[in-house]
């Protein structure tokens, strides 16, 4: 039996802007570089990314950052070393979206399931929805938790991003335009039945 999911209107929210946050590698080079360094300290990288969803007339849509006018990514990144991965993720959206005072970080972001789980099996960009048979020490985990978002959320971005409700049909089966882990989101939420409020 399908779980159900209370959705509440993108009009709920309140969008406002706090300073840029740089992102910390200016390249994919640069980063696969800071995993790869990371790796010999610390082992395999395990990274947790929210899927926040909220409804406009009636269909669901997914809030993504938009970097650059080009990349897409969900809120969340890599996590501490033995770090929960429900609390590393409240305190990565906390940094990302909350206002900056007043706030208790990650107070109501409430975690709930893991969706999917993505294997980077060496040191390069792509990706595995599992881990590859040859592989025996994948360099990183990156898992997509669901986030029930809370009635009504003042949501701060930072300067350099842009915070865009993607609807689920426009991600559908564009791994084109958004790669093949975000355009799976469509799949990972058919498992819900959906309530709008």
């Amino acid at each position: 039996m399908a779980s159900t999911l209370t959705l509440f209107p993108l009009s709920n929210y309140t969008f406002s802007t706090k300073d840029s946050q740089p992102e910390e590698d200016p390249s994919v080079a640069a980063r696969l570089q800071r995993l790869q360094n990371q790796y010999e300290d610390f082992g395999m990288r395990r990274t947790a990314e929210g899927i926040l969803v909220v409804h406009e007339h009636g269909h669901p849509h997914v809030l993504m950052l938009q970097i650059a006018n080009a990349f897409f990514k969900l809120p969340g990144d890599y996590l501490r070393p033995g770090e929960d991965d429900a609390e590393g993720l409240k305190r990565r959206l906390s940094e990302r979206l909350d206002p900056v005072e007043g706030s208790r970080p990650g107070e109501d972001w409430e975690i709930g399931d893991c969706l999917a789980q993505w294997w980077r099996p060496n040191f390069e960009s792509f990706m595995y929805p599992y881990i590859p048979a040859h592989v025996t020490k994948p360099k990183e985990c990156k898992s997509f938790y669901l986030v029930q978002m809370p009635p009504r959320k003042v949501l701060c971005v930072p300067k350099n991003f842009k915070l865009l409700a993607i609807p689920l049909f426009e991600l559908y089966d564009n791994s084109v335009r958004y790669g093949p882990q975000l355009s799976a989101i469509a799949h990972f939420l058919s498992r819900y039945n959906f309530i709008y409020a």
